[in-house]
């Protein structure tokens, strides 16, 4: 089942998202939160998600406006920096809040918490209207780069906020698929030489051949996204991942997850 789930999932959302340029994180993430530890979920992602971002920019490469790559990218990576470095001190302080959930001893860390409370705000996000939906100016990469590696790093939610923010960058749409999975790159990268630590304290744990299958799906949707999703307007798909999203982000708080 976890083999089904994991793999269906990240074929799925690698298909829909090719040009959309987000989702694989967003979908992935509650998938593996089913099975492992939420920050272990999130360094299982980023792995996924960086393979995956690796043979995209194959494929679109030519089309990286390499100025706003620069401009967003390389503080993104350093707001990737800061909040894996969060998420990694956070899964290691220990700290637990115990209780009891209809007669059920539950257990909450603060990466569960942190995450699940981000995962609320994404989902609500996603369900409002396209069309209250702005992009923010060009002026604004910069900081936007730090605030989406930020969030990356930390939860693996950067891709909705980096487009978001190259949605006025003045790119078509080649530009605008190429020049965001540039800047995927530069998160991913970052954020896994600090999840690096994370991952050697869960070696044994690890299951790598569900993460190779899950690599192997993913590249699979990439490539059928390529060749058949040229025009991708899914808002049916934004509110099933919305729920989905809410589902999972209630389950982490309440300590269900």
């Amino acid at each position: 089942m976890t083999y089904l789930v994991i793999c269906s999932v990240a074929a799925l959302a690698a298909l829909l998202t090719f040009f959309s340029g987000f989702g694989l994180g967003t979908l992935l993430l509650p998938a593996f939160a089913l099975f492992f530890a939420i920050e272990k979920a999130v360094a299982l992602t980023a792995i996924v998600h960086f393979l995956n971002g690796i043979f995209k920019l194959a494929l679109v490469h030519r089309h990286i406006d390499r100025g706003v790559a620069l401009r967003f990218g390389l503080p993104a990576a350093l707001g990737a920096l800061a909040g894996a470095w969060l998420l990694v001190n956070l899964a290691g302080s220990g700290i637990r809040i115990d209780y009891t959930l209809f007669g059920r001893a539950v257990s909450i860390t603060p990466p569960q918490l942190v995450i699940g409370v981000l995962l609320l705000l994404f989902a609500a996000s996603e369900l409002r209207p396209a069309d209250g939906r702005r992009g923010f100016p060009a002026s604004w990469q910069m900081p936007g780069g730090l605030i989406c590696g930020f969030f990356g790093g930390l939860a693996g939610l950067q891709g909705a906020l980096r487009s978001a923010f190259l949605l006025n960058a003045g790119l078509d749409k080649a530009g605008y698929v190429a020049t965001g999975a540039a800047i995927a790159f530069f998160i991913d990268l970052s954020r896994l030489s600090m999840y690096a630590g994370l991952i050697a304290n869960h070696h044994a744990e690890f299951d790598y051949v569900l993460l190779g299958a899950a690599v192997l799906a993913a590249l699979a949707g990439s490539v059928a996204g390529k060749r058949f999703l040229h025009k991708a307007t899914m808002p049916g798909i934004r509110k099933l991942v919305a729920v989905l999203l809410f589902a999972v982000a209630l389950g982490l708080i309440t300590g269900l997850l």
